[in-house]
């Protein structure tokens, strides 16, 4: 149940429709709420206030009916311009940074400003009518008294089409600023950010008592792997979020320990392992049932509990701006500059352990383990086939690696950055004619050389 309601709150927060629904709910409630205020009070508070007058059934009908129908336009015309810059902007930094567009809340709150007061105004002018045709008895005034217009309400419609329009304003200097490619590899890095925060340190029971970074095969019972139960996944998708305290909490009832396949991100198949399960004798149906719904997979890779995917994210935009039909430098240094403030936050965390105790220190879970190193090489060798091929870029890199190496306190990760740094110094060699480019990258590797010196021995 915990991985349905979180999964299904992420993409709920995530989807482009959620806001603009709530915002014309309330607009509903409130022209039920206001025209029930004008049903309380009528109209003769009106002559007590000069710079007011009183509308009458015509003109109240024509102002509700002209709000309406321009508000209605506008958001057509909103919603067109926004599709038309994310289709233009994502063909040139990549079509997986389209949910980071749809789940700008400049747009939402756009759309939802449009579409509510569309709805309060059609709501309020179902309320206004007109008095009866006077009886010929001269009771008119009785009839008269049955028009019904609630000024409050339109008032209120009034302020909300004035708000409009300062949304309109706010929305055409938006989007300008949302599209441009500074701006999106900026929020890609800030989320980055974010989610390292969120992620990091990701507790699934008690750590173990051993600091040191193991593999997942350590430390598990010498019997594991011979009375382990092996259980799959029952179909297809990308694993987009794992239920870690549930598996922890079942691995405790059952007296059982788990031995995770898998990590957010991984496409798997029907026949893929997810976990193993040992001793198998106490794993029913109900058990494996259970195990599986622990786990929820998906049509695309999502950022819950995925690092890995925003970091693509940033490594994707760089790829492409260093393409040959794009050929943008610049917007790559971006986003190396973005993944540096990144990868210097992660190094600052502790990473989780991967193995996962109970309140008895009782080995129970064994995940895939997360370094610094694995994030790291992710980045750097993702890209060094790209970045080698430019002068600008490769010397952007390599002193990248420079400003990141006083933040880095491990010894292990400190030697790797080195080595990736000499990688990428062996691979531009190779594809750079200009001398002084080599000279260059070689002086700022010596510094880099001399730097990891200092703090240890490679």
């Amino acid at each position: 149940m915990k991985t349905l309601l979180v999964t299904w709150f992420t993409h709920l927060r995530e989807s482009y429709w959620f806001i603009p629904s709530l915002m014309a709910t309330g607009a509903i409630l409130l022209s039920f709420a206001a025209t029930a205020v004008d049903n309380a009070v009528g109209s003769e508070w009106l002559e007590d206030i000069t710079w007011l007058y009183a509308n009458k059934p015509a003109g109240a009908r024509a102002v509700l009916s002209t709000v309406a129908g321009s508000m209605i336009t506008v958001a057509g015309v909103t919603f067109s311009m926004t599709i038309l810059s994310i289709s233009s902007t994502t063909s040139q930094v990549g079509p997986r940074l389209l949910r980071n567009f749809m789940r700008d809340r400049g747009n939402q709150i756009t759309l939802g400003v449009f579409i509510a007061t569309f709805l309060y105004c059609l709501m309020v002018l179902r309320t206004v009518r007109n008095a009866d045709t006077p009886p010929v008895d001269g009771s008119a005034a009785v009839d008269l008294a049955e028009a019904f217009v609630p000024h409050i309400a339109i008032m209120l419609g009034l302020v909300l089409a004035v708000a409009s329009v300062g949304v309109l304003i706010y929305f055409i200097h938006h989007i300008p600023e949302s599209i441009h490619v500074s701006n999106v590899v900026a929020g890609v890095g800030h989320d980055l950010n974010a989610r390292i925060e969120e992620q990091f340190p990701t507790r699934i029971g008690r750590p173990h008592p051993d600091p040191e970074q193991r593999s997942g095969q350590s430390d598990l019972p010498p019997s594991f792997f011979a009375t382990a139960l092996k259980i799959h996944s029952d179909g297809p998708g990308y694993l987009q979020f794992v239920d870690a305290d549930g598996l922890l909490e079942l691995a405790k009832q059952h007296d059982l320990v788990l031995r995770l396949k898998v990590r957010p991100g991984d496409f798997i198949t029907g026949h893929d392992e997810l976990l193993l399960a040992s001793p198998a004798e106490r794993v029913g149906e109900q058990e494996i049932k259970q195990m599986k719904s622990m786990f929820y997979c998906g049509s695309q890779r999502t950022a819950n509990q995925n690092l890995r995917f925003v970091l693509n994210q940033l490594v994707e935009v760089a790829m492409r701006a260093l393409s040959p039909g794009v050929n943008d430098p610049f917007t790559a240094m971006t986003c190396l500059d973005w993944l540096q403030s990144g990868l210097i936050n992660l190094s600052e965390r502790k990473m989780p352990d991967a193995h996962r105790l109970d309140e008895e220190h009782q080995l129970r879970v064994v995940a895939e383990p997360e370094t610094f190193a694995s994030f790291a090489q992710l980045v750097f060798d993702q890209l060094r086939p790209y970045v080698a091929s430019d002068a600008n870029a490769t010397l952007h890199m390599m002193r990248m690696v420079q400003r990141m190496l006083p933040h880095i306190s491990a010894a292990a990760d400190r030697r790797m950055l080195v080595r990736l740094a000499g990688a990428l110094r062996r691979r531009a060699r190779q594809n750079l004619d200009d001398i002084r480019v080599r000279h260059q990258l070689d002086d700022v590797y010596r510094e880099i050389v001399q730097e990891l010196k200092a703090g240890a021995t490679i």
